[in-house]
């Protein structure tokens, strides 16, 4: 046989040999992921990189039923039409197993809805409104983060101890501010009764004209203040209100303040005393946290926000249900997920059956300046099993 001839058979053993090896390889699950990566970067850019570590720890360990993760990520600008094409092209284009992510409120709603409508199953990273479970809940949709209702409700109870009876509160006006608003007025009139309010502000989302909006608020001499803006709004806020010294001996209880997206912008501007829901990474000290920090540390070369920490968590229940389940089938991933106990960076973690909640819990604190940069003090975490309605509430809930 001649040379030639004996070196084209050789490519083609070796050609099949490799074809062969990759189709033993299973096919990787994937998973569709959307969030606003461009309307919200600070944010969104922890959370891509701590669910990129996640799915890189589990695929380095064989994955899922031996089965890669593979996600798929796509920008939602901010915008439910945008969130619902992402969707679409993902489920349809992509052929994606699942869905997940999501950061704002309204978003994940109509993310949800098009779960519903396609009948595929959705784990919703951070979106907090409460109607996401509740009122606008459906059998395909679970909730990573605590709810307004829990966070709002852990805030009532620490407010409800300061002698303040005159409140006004500010919040974006778009579903989480509204609920988180709706929230905390509920739950604060339910253990104080006699308390009143007397201003509400309702900035438009990322659009804050704060001077005009702390000095309506100040014309209403409130005792006390809650507050729901984030990212630049509260920024632009803190600043403000402090110019106008409209913070000095007044109580102010502010919602997601202490995380550290949102305190890096302020610097040493973060104002002391406001108690807040946050994340103070540098000073948990779990086994469970040291590692998802240590890991992350390393590979980043930055610390992680409260997006690094949900993206890391919410990837390890996506990886738990399926292997639970035994498959990427939607039926069997939510009938795993409505028992689902998981452990994570904050400790163990489990989703209730009937409303499809996860019990994460939340850290509370008091913002202080060290070393030119707010940090929460005096902080605690709190078990959001403990801040849950009762089943027979959300039952309510869920017929209204």
């Amino acid at each position: 046989m001649r040379i030639s001839a004996i070196v084209s058979l050789l490519g083609l053993a070796l050609t099949v040999t490799c074809g062969a090896g990759r189709a033993a390889e299973p096919p990787p699950i994937r998973i569709g992921e959307i969030s606003s990566y461009s309307a919200l970067p600070v944010g969104t850019r922890g959370y891509r990189q701590g669910w990129e570590l996640a799915r890189d720890e589990i695929n380095g360990k064989g994955g899922v039923l031996g089965r890669k993760l593979e996600i798929i990520a796509r920008d939602d600008a901010g915008k439910p039409d945008v969130a619902i094409t992402a969707a679409g092209q993902l489920v349809e284009g992509e052929q994606v197993d699942l869905l997940t992510g999501t950061i704002l409120s309204h978003i994940g709603l109509a993310v949800a809805d098009f779960a519903k409508q396609k009948q595929i199953f959705f784990l919703a990273s951070q979106p907090l409104t409460d109607a996401l479970i509740w009122e606008k809940g459906n059998r395909y949709t679970f909730r990573l983060r605590p709810s307004t209702y829990t966070q709002a409700s852990i805030l009532a109870k620490e407010a409800a101890k300061f002698p303040a009876r005159r409140w006004a509160t500010i919040a974006p006006n778009y579903e989480f501010g509204q609920a988180a608003v709706a929230s905390f007025k509920r739950e604060l009139k339910q253990l104080k009764p006699d308390v009143e309010f007397v201003s509400e502000q309702w900035p438009p989302l990322g659009k804050i004209d704060a001077g005009p909006v702390v000095q309506a608020m100040m014309a209403e001499q409130p005792d006390a203040i809650f507050n729901a803006t984030f990212g630049a709004d509260l920024t632009k806020f803190v600043r403000e209100g402090t110019t106008r010294n409209a913070f000095a001996k007044r109580v102010v209880v502010s919602i997601l303040s202490g995380e550290p997206e949102y305190l890096a912008p302020l610097k040493d501007e973060a104002p002391p005393g406001w108690l807040v829901t946050g994340y103070p990474w540098s000073e948990i000290k779990t086994p469970a946290h040291d590692s998802f920090l240590k890991a992350y540390l390393a590979r980043f070369k930055e610390s992680p926000n409260i997006g690094a920490l949900i993206g890391y968590a919410n990837t390890l229940v996506l990886a738990k249900a399926i292997e639970v389940a035994g498959s990427t089938k939607t039926d069997d991933l939510i009938k795993a997920m409505e028992h689902l106990k998981v452990d994570t960076p904050v400790g163990p973690i489990s989703f209730r059956a009937i409303d499809h909640q996860s019990t994460m819990g939340v850290y509370v604190g008091t913002l202080a300046v060290r070393d030119g940069q707010g940090v929460m003090t005096d902080w605690r975490y709190v078990d959001g099993a403990d801040y849950q309605p009762t089943d027979t509430e959300v039952l309510a809930k869920l017929k209204n």
